[in-house]
């Protein structure tokens, strides 16, 4: 089913806000640390919205992302103070790491001859994870 008008208006608002959340903690707490939100989609009845982290240096990822899930409450409250006047209610947030710059990254390096060549071998890329 394809995404209504408010929800992409309610996902950019979610994005964009918590982009500003993100990386003020990441800032206090991890130096080094580059967090982004790549993407946000929420569903049809504005209940639930999947947040996607993009996170550099990409060995942090799973460290990262399992403090970013245990912290949901506290991130879901700044959130809604944000957002209060913009939404009624906050959705709840599920967080989950991108790997898609490590997928580019491994594609890119196989291109240009660093590993074995993936067209005379394709099966040697690895294959993305649907969710």
């Amino acid at each position: 089913m394809e995404e209504t008008n408010r929800q992409r208006k309610i996902a950019g608002v979610l994005q964009k806000d918590l982009v500003d959340v993100l990386q003020r903690a990441a800032q206090d707490g991890m130096k080094g640390v580059l967090i982004s939100v790549s993407k946000v989609s929420v569903t049809a009845d504005l209940g639930v919205a999947k947040v996607y982290l993009s996170v550099f240096p990409s060995e942090k990822r799973k460290e990262i992302i399992e403090g970013v899930k245990s912290n949901t409450t506290s991130i879901r409250y700044e959130m809604a103070q944000r957002t209060r006047n913009q939404l009624r209610r906050m959705p709840e947030l599920l967080f989950f790491g991108d790997d898609s710059l490590d997928y580019i990254e491994e594609i890119d390096k196989s291109l240009n001859g660093e590993d074995e060549n993936p067209i005379k071998n394709p099966k040697i890329l690895p294959r993305r994870q649907k969710r």
